[in-house]
């Protein structure tokens, strides 16, 4: 019997747990820029029960998307999406954070989008990073939103010379995530699918450590001192918010 296929994008932490809750019973297609690391995860998937394939697959790229979408429709129906796939501000330039988690992901959602069965469901995985920036005006949110995904690079505002840092290309590129990810929602309950967005806090994952450790690390370590749970969170927190 084919079984529906769930899409994962990112070998992380985040993307594991919610693998695990959700997975059972599902045909998985995991795909990263690290072929090993897609591998590594899916052993530890595999050894658990779940049945795992991984490809390669750049975010940056349409062509890499639309190779997995491919890969995963070989398999069977693609009905659900978990993207957990991104650089993060303290490991990349301005210009692969807009590449990666910006356009990747509007071009993630765009191609799945097109394909995804009726009563399927997705979640996408971008930040509170996009909440803390300094407020868009009205019209540069639509622009995140519903500019076609070729043209979003060449908006005034996420130009190379009007951002600040790598920190600030993050907060744009989750701000867009976000943005673009309600927009999808409206056109995937056409379909008779849905894509929700989690913008989660700091998230103890390999990831986070690098931030933690890195020159933003005093920083972000205030925050969750002074959040009012006293500790950052965990992705177990995150996946039980996918059920």
């Amino acid at each position: 019997m084919t079984k529906d296929v769930l899409l994962v994008t990112g070998a992380g932490q985040i993307s594991l747990a919610i693998t695990r809750r959700i997975g059972y019973g599902k045909k998985i297609l995991l795909g990263d820029k690290s072929l090993e690391n897609a591998q590594k995860l899916a052993k530890v998937l595999t050894e658990a029960g779940f049945d795992v394939e991984t490809i390669e697959m750049d975010l940056s790229s349409r062509d890499s998307i639309k190779g997995m979408i491919a890969r995963a429709q070989s398999f069977g129906p693609i009905k659900y999406l978990i993207n957990g796939a991104g650089v993060s501000s303290s490991q990349a330039s301005i210009e692969t954070i807009l590449q990666v988690d910006l356009y990747g992901t509007a071009v993630l959602l765009e191609e799945v989008g097109k394909v995804i069965e009726k009563g399927g469901a997705g979640v996408t995985i971008s930040s509170q990073s996009g909440f803390r920036m300094p407020a868009l005006t009205a019209v540069q949110d639509e622009q995140l939103a519903l500019t076609p995904t070729e043209d979003l690079l060449k908006l005034d505002f996420l130009q190379v010379q009007n951002i600040s840092d790598s920190l600030h290309a993050y907060q744009l590129a989750k701000r867009a995530n976000e943005k673009r990810t309600m927009a999808q929602a409206v056109s995937l309950g056409k379909r008779g699918a849905r894509i929700n967005d989690i913008a989660p806090g700091i998230i103890v994952t390999p990831l986070a450590l690098d931030e933690f450790n890195g020159p933003r690390g005093d920083f972000y370590k205030d925050m969750f001192a002074k959040s009012p749970a006293g500790r950052p969170g965990t992705a177990d927190e995150v996946a039980d918010l996918t059920e």
